[in-house]
């Protein structure tokens, strides 16, 4: 996201970007590093290697074992890629051209890092929205589960996602871009870029999540007290079924809420300082981008924490069994 805040000048001196000095009022790459500055850059990369790794690892994982060919696995490993781009894309030019040097001096670098930041945080929002719409059906209505949420529907689910992101990025580049034909800030453009933005791709499609998240708590509230006041051996199988659903919409209510401590924080920040013309430090704008874009490196290690065929598909990758014959129908425990 390419938040629009005020700054002061007399704080944007005294707290520069470690990598960034100002040269005749123009901010640039330092050409002498500080050791700060190496530290940080070494960090944020090792951060889009791991990002990388630990994403591919999931689609390698889902596209492999015939086990993972399902509904919710699918829309985990369109998250998955919207986490991988993440790394390939967003990590590296955050690097070259950090928020705080785009604050500054917007350029067209600036403007793709912001689009594609945009549609990609966006996409992964409405992926976790597709999830929850998912986990509700299979928790509350688990007998119509499997007519309800076929691959079709999964499909149609992952390219609205990626559709609907996509056209939220382009609109608000497009109002940043209408922002230099102004002599003055835009009153239009500015809704856009605070508020009607951040409201489509994150405020709303959180509200419809943590609806659906409670409805389906309440549901598995009551479906473990009829459980426990029954004795029948089908019943018992019945509920292993609905056990193990209730443990996926645990872990995947787990990645939704890690995703909201890494994101809300960033949001919330562009969305109401503008508005009340408080100045931003540059140092906590730098760290809330970083922290919301570290959640796309969080996620995979959630799966293996909490899925324990998630565990036994990466160890077989990483120790290049699946190259050595033909493990697609293996069994993972």
């Amino acid at each position: 996201m390419e938040p629009q805040v005020a700054f002061n000048s007399t704080d944007s001196e005294t707290a520069i970007h470690p990598c960034y000095e100002i040269d005749h009022f123009n901010y640039i790459l330092t050409k002498t590093p500080s050791i700060i500055c190496v530290l940080l850059y070494i960090f944020l990369m090792l951060l889009s290697v791991i990002t990388i790794f630990g994403n591919l690892l999931v689609i390698i994982a889902v596209l492999y074992f015939q086990q993972l060919h399902t509904p919710t696995n699918y829309l985990i490993l369109s998250l998955a890629v919207a986490d991988l781009l993440v790394g390939i894309i967003v990590f590296p030019f955050s690097l070259a051209f950090s928020v705080s040097s785009c604050l500054y001096h917007e350029g067209l670098f600036c403007k793709v890092r912001g689009s594609f930041d945009i549609s990609l945080s966006t996409t992964s929002i409405l992926n976790l929205c597709c999830i929850s719409v998912d986990r509700y059906y299979a928790v509350c209505q688990p007998l119509t589960y499997n007519i309800r949420i076929n691959h079709r529907v999964i499909v149609v689910m992952i390219l609205v996602s990626w559709g609907v992101s996509a056209l939220i990025g382009i609109s608000v580049i497009i109002a940043g871009l209408n922002n230099e034909k102004c002599n003055e800030r835009c009153l239009i453009d500015v809704l856009i870029e605070n508020t009607v933005g951040p409201i489509l791709s994150f405020y709303l499609p959180v509200i419809i999540m943590l609806c659906i998240y409670l409805k389906i708590f309440l549901v598995a509230k009551r479906q473990v007290r009829s459980i426990q006041n029954t004795t029948c051996q089908n019943t018992k199988s019945g509920a292993t079924v609905s056990k193990m659903e209730r443990k996926a919409t645990k872990t995947l209510a787990i990645v939704l809420g890690v995703f909201l401590l890494c994101w809300t924080p960033f949001f919330l920040c562009i969305t109401f300082l503008p508005l009340i013309n408080d100045s931003v430090p540059i140092s906590m704008i730098e760290t809330l981008n970083w922290l919301a874009l570290s959640n796309s490196m969080l996620n995979p290690f959630i799966y293996a924490f909490f899925y324990s065929w998630f565990r036994s598909a990466f160890r077989m990758i990483i120790s290049g069994k699946i190259f050595q014959g033909d493990y697609t129908d293996s069994k993972l425990s």
